[in-house]
């Protein structure tokens, strides 16, 4: 299997539109600024440490894992 990434039609940065982003207060369980992004970036490390391993994780954390990060 080839693990190449194709991108097609990728938006130059100068195309990019105008982003307004608002920083809000909630008092929930979510706090501050980036956080909810953290959903996100573990199945990206995942997906990224199968296609280098050919080993799936699925369950964080990672701790206490036999994983070497070099």
């Amino acid at each position: 299997m080839d693990r190449c990434v194709v991108q097609r039609n990728s938006m130059r940065i100068g195309e990019m539109p105008k982003v307004e982003t608002s920083v809000m207060r909630s008092g929930g369980f979510w706090g501050g600024i980036g956080e909810p992004t953290n959903t996100v970036a573990a199945p990206a490390v995942l997906n990224a440490y199968f296609a280098a391993t050919g080993k799936r994780i699925r369950s964080v954390p990672l701790k206490n894992r036999d994983i070497t990060f070099v």
